[in-house]
């Protein structure tokens, strides 16, 4: 199973994707922003970097650009529940893998986290 790196700010979200991707036998550590993300980064290797991208300080849009660079081999899923920010993302699929929409079922994020390791 994979190491995975969960960056949300909303504390009912991250523990729901936390709890969802235990179960499915991953190891997960969550915190709660950007600069949390970055800083646990540079402790520790991670196969999945699964961020929010509106968060305070820093968004995920800016956190995959720094995770991408610093990490080229980490794969990185981007949630939200906005579409004018799912719209920035996909300008950046040279670097992220994935973009998936809030709200979103048990079954759509395990089977996303699983489409983006398999790739």
């Amino acid at each position: 199973m994979a190491k995975i790196l969960v960056a949300e700010d909303e504390p009912s979200v991250a523990e729901f994707v936390q709890r969802a991707l235990k179960h499915k036998g991953h190891e997960v550590k969550s915190v709660s922003d950007g600069f949390a993300a970055v800083a646990a980064l540079a402790v520790e290797p991670f196969d999945l970097l699964l961020t929010d991208i509106v968060m305070p300080g820093m968004d995920g849009i800016t956190l995959a650009l720094k995770a991408g660079q610093d990490h080229p081999d980490m794969r990185i899923l981007l949630m939200t529940g906005f579409a004018a920010e799912r719209q920035r993302a996909h300008n950046l699929e040279a670097l992220v893998n994935r973009v998936i929409s809030k709200p979103f079922t048990l079954e759509e994020i395990t089977a996303a986290v699983d489409e983006v390791l398999a790739a």
